[in-house]
């Protein structure tokens, strides 16, 4: 037979009262925090709890570091774009400037160039600028921008820094047309530096090439002989280079010998060329001559071309 347990004393009532329960949990935390107060007792147990608490730590941030981490990411790479598409711009526009002061630095070479070269060969001088190209393949002549009232007159010498040019053919009042000597018209009058052997260059419709077709055969003549300009046309300066003899035939039955010239004006590069003014200023006849060239029978070295033209025919 089974026997009940008299005993109808509730289940949470059993035990000590909680006050006590209290008291006793006050005084054990008090006395804990008393003793690792004074003697660190529980610094080694924090460590420990710590170490254990780390991986929970960890994987709770887990999420937190990743969102981090893509966003910083992103941002970084648009940021690395942004600066290396300035920095790209940046380069560009120092390129340019860099061409441009290439630019600039080649344009003050050439200009001292032609500033040294003509040093003690006139009296006045002064630098134009070239402006147009005559398309025509059989008339080598460019367009300045300067004109008479700047003073340039007709049959005006022009130069560069390696020989002379051309000469002024017309002129109005803010620009003028310089023949060059490479011109078929041209011819100017030249002698041998070397031995001083006198003879007219004459234009050949090619940039590269001049003629001397005055020179005979006996002619003591070299090819690598400086040409200079004789001044006995009284509008070239004397001695200034004109041309290098790159070639002589000789037959021995004709009379006068084929004597090429390869001219030392950049003739075809020049972007800017030097006016030379000589000793006296061109009276106002003369200006008014070259305003009106009908009024006056041609002269100088483009008329001398055209006669040794009509000689050699």
């Amino acid at each position: 037979m089974v026997t009940l347990n008299s005993d109808s004393r509730p289940i949470i009532g059993r035990g000590p009262p909680l006050g006590a329960s209290f008291f006793i949990l006050a005084v054990l935390s008090v006395t804990a925090m008393v003793l690792d107060h004074r003697g660190g007792y529980l610094e080694t147990a924090r460590l420990w709890m710590g170490a254990a608490l780390h991986p929970v730590y960890v994987v709770v941030q887990a999420p937190y570091d990743l969102w981090n981490w893509l966003n910083g990411s992103f941002t970084d790479r648009a940021q690395l774009r942004r600066h290396n598409e300035q920095l790209t711009e940046e380069l560009r526009q120092a390129r340019i400037r860099l061409l441009q002061f290439d630019a600039l630095n080649e344009e003050n070479r050439r200009l001292r160039a032609i500033r040294q070269a003509s040093a003690g060969l006139a009296e006045r001088t002064q630098l134009a600028s070239i402006m147009h190209v005559d398309v025509d393949p059989f008339r080598h002549r460019v367009r300045i921008d300067k004109g008479a009232g700047d003073g340039v007159f007709r049959s005006q010498p022009v130069v560069d820094a390696f020989g002379i040019v051309g000469q002024v053919a017309a002129v109005d009042q803010y620009s003028a047309t310089i023949i060059l000597i490479s011109d078929n018209q041209h011819a100017i009058p030249v002698q041998v530096n070397r031995n001083g052997i006198r003879s007219i260059a004459v234009g050949t419709g090619d940039v590269s090439k001049l003629i001397l077709p005055y020179l005979t055969v006996q002619s003591d003549v070299r090819v690598g002989d400086l040409l200079v300009s004789s001044g006995l046309d009284g509008i070239f300066p004397a001695g200034y280079p004109v041309a290098v003899i790159s070639q002589i035939d000789r037959i021995p039955s004709a009379t006068f010998a084929i004597v090429e010239a390869r001219p030392l004006a950049q003739l075809d590069r020049d972007r800017e060329v030097l006016l030379l003014w000589g000793e006296e200023p061109a009276s106002a006849g003369e200006i008014a001559e070259s305003r009106n060239p009908d009024a006056a029978s041609p002269a100088g070295p483009a008329h001398d071309g055209v006669a040794a033209a009509e000689h050699r025919r």
